[in-house]
C-alpha cells in the first residue's frame, strides 16, 4: 500500500510544474524559434524575471522651473537606460493620481534595480518615490527599446 500511495504520489508531483500548471509532452508550436528564444532568455513559457518599478508622486514640492528641470532630467536617464539594455519599458499614467509611472527593468535583482532608480534626478531629488518588486512577465519585452526607435520621431 505504501509503495501504491508514494507511486501515485510521485505521478502527481511529476505532472505539474513548478508553476503548478499541468505538463505536457507537446511539441512547440509551429511559430517556436529556439534561437530567439535562447537570445531573449526565455523559459519554456516564453518568459522570465524582469524588476518592476512602481513611481509613486514624491512628498517633496517644487516651483515650475526646478520641477521641469527634473523632469527634463530624468527623461534623459531613461534614455540613457534603454540604450544601456537595462529600462525595457517606462511610461507615466495618465491621470493625475499618487502612481505617476512605471519602469520594467531587465536585470536579475531588486538590488541592481535600486542602483539604477538612484541614477534618476527626479528621484533623487524626491519628485517621485519608488516601489521595487520582482516580476515575471514575456521575454519579448526586451525587444521594446529596440522596436521603440523605429516608430519614435522627436525625443525628449
Amino acid at each position: 500500500m505504501k509503495i501504491i500511495l508514494a507511486f501515485l504520489i510521485g505521478i502527481i508531483a511529476f505532472s505539474f510544474n513548478a508553476l503548478g500548471q499541468t505538463a505536457t509532452k507537446e511539441k512547440p508550436s509551429k511559430d517556436y524559434d529556439a534561437k530567439l528564444a535562447k537570445k531573449l532568455g526565455a523559459d519554456d513559457l516564453g518568459m522570465k524575471a524582469y524588476v518592476f518599478a512602481m513611481l509613486k508622486r514624491g512628498k517633496i514640492k517644487f516651483d515650475d522651473a526646478q520641477r521641469q528641470e527634473l523632469i527634463n532630467g530624468h527623461m534623459k536617464n531613461i534614455g540613457r537606460l534603454a540604450d544601456e539594455g537595462k529600462l525595457v519599458l517606462a511610461g507615466p499614467f495618465m491621470d493625475d493620481q499618487d502612481w505617476r509611472g512605471i519602469y520594467i527593468f531587465d536585470v536579475k535583482t531588486v538590488e541592481e534595480a535600486q542602483k539604477l532608480v538612484e541614477t534618476d534626478p527626479a528621484i533623487k531629488a524626491g519628485v517621485f518615490e519608488v516601489e521595487l518588486h520582482p516580476w515575471y512577465g514575456s521575454a519579448t519585452l526586451i525587444e521594446i527599446p529596440k522596436m521603440h526607435k523605429k516608430i519614435q520621431k522627436k525625443t525628449f
